[in-house]
């Protein structure tokens, strides 16, 4: 395949590899945003949030880093949108939590394929997690393959785990306009430290 036709193609079925023929609609249409487009998808839907220490202790640190949101609180209306880069292949997220008394919480990242199902999720001033995507035929998979620090495109290991702990993310298929998702952080030490968990509608 020809580098323009695989422009042509979705961000994410060279990461999925003989996995993405198997995605159900739903999913596909999750992850249809192809490389060097203006291409958005927008999905809508309903979280529940929960965050303990030592998480819960780098507040500062984690809203700094314009990391994941440290608060708890059920049923929290979130919107995420996913778009392309006209100049790249970066997959970019933008998440807005509505947070209870008008707040709201901005988590925005960024996503570059590293090589075959590995990618790496970089967030405000280069901090990156590491993960590898799989769908096992009921769900999709992001599984922990540590953190790293972007330094102009190469990537530097940092070894936050023992501090932050092991990232996890699933998303299932429900029909095929709606999944549920959750994502976790487990320390080491500590358990599961961070989730949030629900449900999202994707528009046909």
């Amino acid at each position: 395949m020809s580098e323009s036709q695989e422009n042509n193609e979705p961000t994410f079925k060279s990461i999925f590899g003989e996995g993405w023929n198997e995605l159900p609609p739903v999913m596909k249409k999750h992850y249809s945003n192809r490389p060097y487009t203006r291409e958005e998808t927008i999905v809508n839907g309903v979280l529940d949030v929960m965050c303990r220490p030592p998480l819960l202790w780098l507040s500062p640190l984690m809203k700094l880093f314009g990391q994941i949101p440290t608060y708890n609180e059920v049923n929290v209306p979130v919107t995420v949108y996913f778009r392309s880069d006209l100049n790249t292949k970066s997959f970019h997220l933008n998440r807005i939590f509505n947070f209870s008394k008008g707040k709201l919480y901005k988590f925005r990242s960024r996503m570059l394929q590293i090589k075959d199902d590995e990618v790496i999720e970089i967030m405000r001033f280069g901090l990156g997690w590491k993960m590898s995507y799989a769908w096992d035929g009921e769900k999709v998979t992001l599984s922990h393959r540590g953190y790293a620090f972007n330094f102009f495109g190469h990537f530097i290991p940092l070894p936050l785990t023992m501090l932050m702990g092991a990232g996890y993310a699933e998303e299932r298929p429900v029909d095929d306009a709606t999944f549920d998702m959750e994502t976790r952080i487990t320390h080491p030490c500590w358990g599961k430290v961070f989730e949030y968990k629900g449900r999202f509608e994707v528009p046909n």
